[in-house]
């Protein structure tokens, strides 16, 4: 089992900036992939990006790419969903989850957490 527990989320004006942090607890959090999804209202859950068990490489929607960074600490347990250049379509319920696989499918993930509201006026 992991626990997993956002935060960081807030109401952030169009063009700010926010950093999402998700810390693990429970299994070694090295041996899990990564995800970040956001779900609006009315709208389905949707991949955000995703970091591999070591850090060493990252994939991005095309929504996302260029503006959103994922990190993580595995000595921390640690990730971290860094986002600039905020617009109010971001908007969303963020979630971060862990997988034994890099997927950008959420079924593909087995532990999620509980969210964390970003709010982006414009």
């Amino acid at each position: 089992q992991v626990q997993l527990v956002e935060s960081g989320g807030g109401l952030v004006q169009a063009g700010g900036s926010l950093r999402l942090s998700c810390t693990a607890s429970g299994r070694a959090f090295s041996n899990y992939a990564m995800g970040w999804f956001r779900q609006a209202p009315g709208k389905e859950r949707e991949f955000v990006g995703r970091i591999s068990w070591s850090g060493g490489s990252t994939y991005y929607a095309d929504s996302v790419k260029g503006r959103f960074t994922i990190s993580r600490d595995n000595a921390k347990n640690w990730v971290s969903l860094q986002m600039n250049s905020l617009r109010p379509e971001d908007t969303a319920v963020y979630y971060c989850a862990a997988s034994t696989i890099q997927t950008s499918s959420r079924n593909g993930y087995m532990y999620w957490g509980m969210g964390t509201q970003v709010t982006v006026s414009s």
